[in-house]
């Protein structure tokens, strides 16, 4: 595998970036989530020729490097978004280091990258750091699933009540009684439950304890939420990657990924029970009804917790691009302006083949209005 060890220097700063090249995202390994993946021609730079088949976003003069890094829930889709962008566009190169969004914020607020990224806004107490101002960004949504590894049961209804008591290690087996009763005709093996959690500072953690936090008092109160916890059973894993590959290699495994990361990787996943007390099976459909719920602020921030509504999935995000308000360099601020405007159009095409919500309309317009701030020289278009 090759390195390159990159500098760029958009603000006054030095950044050391270490790319991996050639590197393709795998679920089948226990993911490294503390690296760079590369999104044009990996043996190129920022001078990468367009690709034909690609709108020119951009007009630069020099080249110019992006770095971005946070959640791996959206990883697959931005790094497929950057990808495109850059073959499309000369002297543009963006990379996207899927470290989790714990560890994403905090760089954001060092300011050691042009962007950052996280399934969860970001507290008032981080954004008081940001010298130069935050602008918060909803790019996707996504559902965080329970998805379960337990051989010849290709269905599972879990309660809200069961999947906590599954997490505190109340249930520890299968074939337990409790969970026969809302899976008639279910017959469960006599197997351990295995239960794999994210080891790592992760957006995905926070928003999924905030609802576990808001379906049970006993978990509230014993556990909390944030973006890492102390878990009272189970074993952890390292990114949406790496939880997802344990799961598939530990029979009576079940743990909480995003649900692309289980499409693409062929799990099961179960049907959680919502607010209004009907098991629903997590899709597109059902995520999409959960959002309806769920309306954005002025500033862009908003937490979804156990939403109301009978067809809803119980446990939906935005995720957040993380843009300065000011960036030195205004030709790296015209190319965040431009990286956002490809999202919030083309990017959102792509979004439902990677098991992504693709945003309202009206989220989009807000979101543009919000981010075509960030550069005089640059206006965001997305009718």
């Amino acid at each position: 595998m090759l390195f390159r060890l990159n500098s760029i220097n958009p603000s006054g700063r030095f950044v050391a970036r270490f790319s991996v090249l050639a590197l393709s995202l795998s679920l089948a390994a226990c993911g490294g989530s503390n690296t760079t993946t590369p999104a044009a021609n990996n043996t190129t730079s920022s001078t990468t020729t367009p690709d034909a088949t690609s709108a020119q976003l951009i007009s630069l003069a020099q080249p110019v490097n992006l770095v971005g890094a946070g959640a791996t829930f959206p990883a697959p889709l931005y790094q497929r978004w950057f990808t495109d962008i850059s073959r499309g566009t000369q002297n543009l190169q963006i990379d996207y280091q899927s470290v989790g969004s714990g560890a994403g914020v905090e760089r954001f607020v060092q300011n050691l990258v042009q962007f950052g990224a996280s399934d969860v806004a970001m507290k008032d107490e981080e954004i008081s750091r940001v010298g130069n101002g935050v602008f918060m960004l909803p790019m996707t949504a996504g559902s965080i699933v329970l998805a379960y590894n337990v051989p010849n049961v290709a269905e599972l209804k879990l309660s809200q009540q069961n999947l906590v008591d599954i997490l505190l290690g109340k249930i520890t087996n299968w074939n337990d009684p409790v969970l026969a009763t809302d899976n008639p005709g279910v017959t469960f093996p006599d197997l351990p439950i295995k239960v794999v959690y994210r080891s790592d500072g992760s957006g995905t953690t926070a928003v999924f304890t905030s609802n576990l936090s808001a379906m049970s008092e006993d978990w509230k109160n014993s556990v909390g939420d944030g973006k890492t916890v102390q878990w009272p059973t189970g074993i952890g894993a390292r990114g949406n990657e790496g939880v997802t590959a344990q799961i598939g290699q530990i029979p009576g495994a079940i743990g909480y990924i995003e649900y692309g990361f289980a499409k693409t990787g062929g799990l099961t996943m179960a049907d959680l029970q919502n607010k209004a007390g009907n098991f629903i099976k997590p899709s597109d459909e059902s995520a999409a009804k959960a959002l309806e719920y769920a309306e954005l602020p002025e500033n862009l921030r908003v937490f979804i917790t156990n939403p109301e509504g009978a067809e809803s999935y119980p446990i939906v995000t935005y995720s957040w691009i993380l843009a300065y308000q000011k960036y030195d360099n205004p030709e790296v601020a015209k190319s965040v302006e431009a990286m956002i405007q490809y999202g919030l159009t083309e990017g959102q095409k792509i979004s439902p083949q990677l098991g992504y919500i693709a945003l309202p309309p009206t989220v989009v317009k807000k979101v543009a209005a919000k981010a075509d701030q960030i550069s005089p020289d640059f206006t965001i278009k997305v009718d």
